[in-house]
C-alpha cells in the first residue's frame, strides 16, 4: 500500500432504478480527520460499505493507499472500521470478544489487552456484553477496529450514545491517530463536534458532493461580514445612529440584537457618536452548521 490516502472516483450505486451514490469523487488525506457530513439519505453509509468491499459499486472506484480492498493481502492490519456499535454475543466478555477478533486475524491475545486500555475498557475487560452500556459498545467496536493497528479507520457515526466526557475522549483519541500519521474518516451528524475534530470536511447531499475542504476554508465561504450581534440597554437609539451611515435591519435573537447591513465597525462607531452604552458587540460567524445547512437545505432525499 502506497499510503492511508483514500480516493473515491467516479462512484455510482443504483438500487433497481433509484440512485443512491451518484458519480462522487473525493479524497482523504493521511495524518488528517476528515469529517463526512451529509443529511439523512445522503449516501454516507452506502460510500463507505463501497470503500469496504462491502457492496460493489455500479460505477466507479473506492480505493485505499491505491488498491481495492478486496485486493488488500491483510485489510485488517490495514483498515479498521466501525459502521454501527459493536455487536457481541451478549454472554461474551469484552475481552473474550476482542480474542475472537484476534483468532480471526491470526494476532496474539495480548493484542485484546491493549485495545482495550487504549479505549478505556480496561475496567470492564470481564464484565459481559450484556451489560454494556450503547457508550461502552461504541467503544468496544473502535477496540475491536483497532486490533489490527490499522493505518485507516473508517467510523459512522462514533459519538453516538456517548456522553460528554466520553465524546470529548473520542475527539482526543482520534486526533492522536491522525497525529501518528493515520488516516481517519468519521461520518457523523454532530455538527459542532465535527468542527472541534476535523481537520477537512466532505459534504454530500443526494449522493452527489457538494463541498470539501478544510474545516476553516468551509466554513469562512459563507461570509457574514455585514451581521453583527448587539446587546445594549438602548436599541432604538443605536439604530437610529446607525441610520444616518447605512440601511441596517434588526431583529432579536437569542445572543442579543441581530443587525444586518453593517459592520461591526460601523456599529461601533454609531454607538461612540450617539453616546450609547454597549454590553456585547461581535460579528456575527457562521459555524459549521451554518454552512451545512446552507449546502444541503433543498438537497436531502431518501436514500
Amino acid at each position: 500500500m502506497d499510503d492511508g490516502r483514500l480516493t473515491v472516483s467516479g462512484l455510482s450505486k443504483q438500487y433497481r432504478g433509484v440512485t443512491a451514490v451518484d458519480d462522487l469523487s473525493f479524497e482523504v488525506e493521511a495524518g488528517r480527520v476528515t469529517g463526512f457530513l451529509g443529511p439523512n439519505g445522503a449516501g454516507k453509509t452506502t460510500t463507505l460499505r463501497m470503500l469496504l468491499n462491502l457492496i460493489t459499486p455500479t460505477r466507479g472506484t473506492a480505493l485505499v493507499g491505491g488498491r481495492r480492498y478486496a485486493d488488500l493481502a491483510e485489510p485488517t492490519r490495514i483498515v479498521g472500521a466501525v459502521l454501527e456499535a459493536s455487536s457481541a454475543h451478549r454472554g461474551r466478555t469484552g475481552r473474550n470478544h476482542l480474542r475472537a477478533g484476534c483468532i480471526a486475524s491470526g494476532l496474539p491475545f495480548s493484542r485484546a489487552d491493549e485495545v482495550l486500555e487504549q479505549v478505556g475498557l480496561t475496567p470492564a475487560a470481564d464484565r459481559t456484553f450484556k451489560g454494556y452500556s450503547l457508550g461502552m459498545r461504541q467503544r468496544l467496536g473502535i477496540a475491536t477496529a483497532m486490533l489490527g493497528d490499522p493505518q485507516v479507520l473508517v467510523l459512522d457515526e462514533p459519538a453516538n450514545g456517548l456522553d460528554p466526557v466520553g465524546i470529548r475522549w473520542m475527539r482526543e483519541f482520534l486526533r492522536d491517530l491522525a497525529a501518528q500519521g493515520r488516516t481517519v474518516l468519521v461520518s457523523s451528524h454532530l455538527l459542532s463536534e465535527m468542527q472541534a475534530l476535523a481537520d477537512d470536511v466532505v459534504i454530500v447531499a443526494a449522493g452527489r458532493l457538494v463541498r470539501q475542504g478544510s474545516v476553516t476554508d468551509v466554513v469562512s465561504s459563507l461570509s457574514r461580514d455585514d451581521r453583527v450581534i448587539v446587546e445594549t440597554p438602548e436599541p432604538e437609539r443605536l439604530l437610529a445612529a446607525l441610520s444616518e451611515d447605512a440601511v441596517v435591519t434588526a431583529e432579536r435573537s437569542p445572543g442579543g440584537l441581530l443587525i444586518s447591513g453593517a459592520s461591526a465597525v460601523q456599529v461601533g462607531r454609531a454607538a461612540l457618536r450617539a453616546g450609547v452604552l454597549l454590553h456585547q458587540l461581535r460579528s456575527d460567524q457562521p459555524d459549521l452548521e451554518d454552512v451545512f445547512l446552507e449546502l444541503t437545505h433543498d438537497k436531502a432525499g431518501i436514500r
